[in-house]
Order: structure tokens, then sequence, then C-alpha cells
């Protein structure tokens, strides 16, 4: 399923939770939006048209992340963040490159599966409902003569009780339940060696050898329901459909972010020691990114034309440091800038989800109304800015540690000593940040 987004609508979403970077929201905008016109196109053109990779350079805590995560979560499209560094050449320890593809196909697999769940949530609440009236109130057997009247009398006994489920009235009474018992045990041993990371299911291996044992337990109506609801939610899903669709959007709609690119970026000069597995994962990476066949527990993916955004801060290596093969699978490239003064206090003010916004949705739990004044908004975005000048430059990932140490004492305070409302200024801001700055 593509979500119709314009470019600019895309960068005006991005632009709710994410300060400046205008250059690399419309670099990726652009390239998301070429994925839905690739599906306008005829079959016969339609496979040619490949995805533009993006190479997003730029120091730490400038967005990168949150970027490629927001425009996932705007096209509901299968999202897979991995650290490059995470990775090794073949022959070496760490993880073959080849399960990036098999975490995307995951990913997928959930996000389709939670989504025709939520479909079926409706009918399958109304079967949990006939069968914990079957547990409270049994219908009467065919075997025993009824009286006439009475299949009338206790349909109305059953209606009386759904209306009481219905209403949590009976939520406290006990009622048995079939589960399934699963022997976990020696599936977790065998998958923790890796064989997963061949594609091979063993959830379905083990569970044709050795089915599952169903066993009756005793529980509260409330917990009974959740597990019901689960169980026939379960029966009404499309197996092979939840299947193809998860396998077409990791192909057509996936987007893998590669962070820590540069990591494995060989300094110029000759290759020993570290370097050489360093090159080693760029050309295991690279058939994957030219698109390859990867077999995965749920069949075979092809990442042909899955969206890969690369990022890093490139401080000690430089872009043309990667073999020249992987440089050409990520034409677009695009420079995000440092932050500055003026953009900490954007970032304390303007995104939907900003600091000061979540601060004061938290205390007003606690029965605490806290403000900001605009002084005391400057004062933490200057000592911000100051702070990553003089130490490590971590970008707005220090505005988490200057707000965390203003408000230290409201947050321990509250409620027992911080009652009322609490006026944060510029004096405020300066007392608490004093050790700091």
């Amino acid at each position: 399923m593509l979500i119709d987004l314009t470019p600019k609508q895309i960068v005006a979403e991005l632009d709710r939770y994410i300060v400046g970077q205008a250059e690399a929201k419309k670099t990726v905008a652009v390239a998301v939006r070429n994925r839905w016109r690739r599906q306008q196109l005829s079959p016969d053109i339609r496979d040619d048209v490949m995805p533009k990779n993006v190479l997003m350079i730029g120091p730490t805590g400038v967005g990168k992340t949150e970027i490629a995560r927001r425009l996932a979560g705007l096209m509901r499209a299968p999202f897979l963040k991995v650290e490059a560094s995470r990775y090794t050449e073949v022959g070496y320890h760490g993880r073959d490159v080849e399960s990036i593809v098999r975490d995307l196909t995951e990913i997928a697999f959930t996000l389709v599966r939670s989504e025709m769940t939520a479909e079926v949530r409706e009918p399958a609440a109304l079967l949990t409902e006939d069968r914990l009236l079957d547990m409270l109130l049994p219908e009467i057997p065919r075997r025993i003569t009824v009286e006439p009247g009475e299949a009338e009398k206790r349909q109305a006994e059953r209606e009386v009780l759904r209306g009481k489920i219905r209403a949590g009235e009976l939520n406290d009474e006990p009622v048995e339940v079939p589960v399934e018992e699963r022997n976990q045990a020696m599936m977790q041993a065998i998958s923790n060696q890796g064989i997963e990371e061949y594609g091979i299911d063993l959830g379905a291996m083990f569970s044709h050898i050795h089915p599952p044992k169903v066993v009756r337990r005793r529980m509260k109506l409330q917990e009974a329901r959740a597990i019901l609801e689960a169980q026939e939610a379960e029966k009404l899903l499309d197996k092979d459909k939840i299947l193809r669709e998860a396998i077409w959007r990791a192909e057509n709609l996936g987007i893998i972010f590669i962070d820590e690119f540069d990591k494995i970026a060989s300094r110029s000069g000759p290759t020993n020691g570290p370097d050489v597995s360093r090159e080693g994962v760029q050309r295991d990476l690279l058939p994957i990114v030219e698109g390859a066949t990867i077999l995965t527990r749920y069949g075979p993916v092809k990442s042909n034309h899955v969206l890969f955004i690369a990022a890093g801060a490139f401080s000690m290596a430089k872009p043309d440091d990667l073999i020249p093969e992987l440089q050409g699978r990520f034409p677009l490239r695009v420079e995000l800038s440092p932050l500055l003064g003026d953009d900490f206090l954007r970032i304390l003010t303007e995104p939907k989800n900003a600091l000061t916004r979540q601060y004061i949705e938290l205390l007003k739990t606690e029965g605490v109304t806290l403000t900001f004044s605009k002084d005391a908004l400057e004062e933490m975005a200057f000592v911000a800015a100051k702070a990553n000048n003089k130490l490590e430059n971590i970008g707005a990932r220090r505005l988490h540690q200057v707000i965390e140490v203003v408000l230290e004492e409201v947050a321990f305070g509250a409620p027992d000593t911080v009652k009322g409302s609490v006026a944060v200024d510029r004096e405020f801001v300066k007392k608490r940040l004093k050790a700091l700055v």
C-alpha cells in the first residue's frame, strides 16, 4: 500500500518533527515519490526503473536517522535501521550482510500481520463473546427433550450475559481457557547458533515434529477474553495473503537505513588489518544494494527495488574511500549542516514532539504546570551550542542533557515537594546549568 503524498507534502510532514536540513528532506522526498511513480508505470518498463539510493553526510545528532525513520512511518513502509559496523566480511566474526534483507522481511511481515489483525478485530471480538457465553452458560444438549420456549429463554439469558460481558461486569468471573503450550527451549538454542540466518523457519519445522500441547488454564474472564480474541483473530487471518503482501512490501516499499557507513570505508593507502574486513563488507554489501535474491524464512526476497539510505559523519574517511562500485550505487549525496544556536532554539519550540512539550505533558500528569520563558529557551540553546563547540559535537542530543539537568530537581520533587506552577526563566536555567557551564 503506497501513500500518495507529493514531495512537497512529504517535506511539510518532515518539517513538523525535524528542524532545518531542507536539502536532505528534499532529496529523500523525491527518492520516495519516485517509488510511487514507478508503480504507475506499465509492467514492461516498471522493473527497469531502479531506486536512487541516498548517501547522507553529516555529524552526529543533526537529523540523519530521524529523517529516514519519520519518512518510513509516513509512508507506512517496512523500515530497518542497522549499523554498518555490526557486519563483517564472510569468514570474520560478525553478522552476514544478507541478514539485513531477512530482518527487513521480518519487519514487513509483522507490519502486514498487525494491519490485517486490526481488520478482523471486530468479528474476532464477536466470536470471542460466543465462546465466553458457552463457558458461562452452555447450550442445551440436543439429545435432551427441550420444553416449549426453553430455547428462547436460554437465548435471552445469553443476551443478558453478553451485555454484562460488554459492560465489564463479569471481568473477575473465573473461566477455563484452552491454550497452546510450546517448548521453545530447543528452538531458541538452535536459533542462537544462527540457523535462521539461512532462511529456515524453525517454528514451522518443529510444529510438525512436536505439535503444541493444549492445556486448560483457569483465569479471570478479562484475561481469558484477550487470549480467546487472539485465537479467533488467528483463525480469521489469511496467511497466504499476509505472506504475499509482506514480501511485496519488503521488495517494493522497504527502506534500509545503514548508519555508520563511514566505518566500513577503507582509509587511503595500503589496506591491512581491520581495513581488509571493511573492504570485504563493502564487497559483500554491493550485490545486496545492486539487487540480489535472498532466501528468508518466508521465501525468496529480491532487493532490487529496496531503497537504501546510508549515513555517516565521514570525519576520518571520505565517501571517495568507498570502493567505486559501491559509490556508484549511491548516486544521491546530500550534506547535512551542523546545528547552530538558532537551530537549537527552534528544536526546543517548533517540532510537534519538542522536548519542552514532552516535559510539560509529563509533569502535567503529576499536577505540575510547567512554563518556559523565551529567555530560558534562549539560554538552554546557547549552552547546548557552547557545549558542542567546547566538547564533542553531538548535535541535538546535547539538548537532552541540558534540559535534563535544568529540570532534574523539578522532576524529582513532583508531586511531593514540587506542586502547582513552575516557571522556568533565564535565572532558573543559569542556576541549574552553572556546574555544566
